[in-house]
């Protein structure tokens, strides 16, 4: 009992400790979210370019909106990519003239030049540069017309959105690809040999000779085309990545952010596939 004229003390109770099972379990609840997230994205993915393709090989074909669309991504990214071609050219040039310079070996630049720029450095700029633009402008398209609506619009006109949204992008991306690659080349290889004759002379003639000197098409044509693969992720991923979109305006923003991302980076991990395939195929 308590004195007279004192209140009772309180009773303090320590805290009780922390279970470790909780903070385990939320955990390993966290973690198999996240892996069945990723099967369920790839599963979606697989759905969504199974309607692609059946969609683009059964009649009527929008060559109207396929025409528009190689428009927009062939010659509307060519000036971008020739940029980046010509860029990397001077880059190569710098960095090869010094290299081969310390070991005496300056007469390997025109061949150092020439394959540094279509087997390595070509493709690769090229494909990240339009995933870049194109990416970025289908996934925030498609991802305006999903929220505001026009997806559904399209379908209650009885016109199949995979067919004309979709599948002409990809098609675009698919055939424009080569195509800006030669032409990142080709900057790169005139910008590299002119920063070369501005420091020692070399004609373009002696250049292109030496550098193309016992070259066959097997070393220079499955690079080029290689980028029909690229082509075909960056379309794909950025018209899925669009068209699934949810939330409003902060979905069409988190849509061009995931197609510009996603694409790169499965663009670089297709890289070292294809690689190591074409050295297995094309020795």
């Amino acid at each position: 009992m308590s004195a007279p004229g004192f209140a009772p003390a309180a009773v303090i109770h320590p805290p009780p400790p922390a279970e470790p099972g909780i903070s385990v379990s939320s955990a390993a609840g966290a973690i198999a979210g996240v892996i069945n997230g990723f099967f369920e994205w790839f599963g979606d993915l697989g759905i969504f370019s199974w309607r692609v393709l059946r969609a683009a090989v059964t009649p009527p074909y929008e060559w109207r909106e396929l025409i528009r669309q190689l428009d927009e991504v062939g010659s509307k990214s060519l000036p971008l990519v020739a940029l980046a071609g010509c860029a990397i050219g001077v880059i190569i040039s710098l960095e090869a003239r010094y290299s081969l310079s310390r070991f005496g070996a300056k007469s390997m630049f025109p061949a150092t030049l020439v394959y540094s720029v279509i087997q390595v450095m070509g493709p690769i700029i090229t494909g990240l540069v339009v995933s870049g633009r194109v990416g970025a402008g289908m996934g925030a398209e498609l991802a305006s017309m999903k929220v505001s609506e026009q997806i559904d619009a399209i379908e209650v006109c009885a016109v199949n959105p995979y067919r004309l949204l979709a599948a002409t992008r990809i098609l675009a991306c698919i055939l424009m690809m080569p195509l800006l690659t030669i032409a990142a080349d080709a900057c790169g290889l005139l910008t590299g040999w002119f920063a070369q004759a501005l420091v020692e002379p070399l004609s373009f003639h002696q250049f292109i000779e030496s550098g193309f000197h016992g070259s066959t098409f097997n070393a220079f044509l499955p690079q080029t085309f290689k980028t029909v693969v690229y082509g075909l992720i960056i379309g794909l991923i950025a018209c899925f990545q669009g068209m699934r979109t949810r939330g409003g305006a902060e979905g069409v923003g988190r849509a061009a952010t995931n197609s510009v991302v996603l694409a790169s980076l499965f663009l670089i991990l297709a890289d070292v596939v294809l690689v190591k395939f074409i050295l297995v195929v094309f020795p």
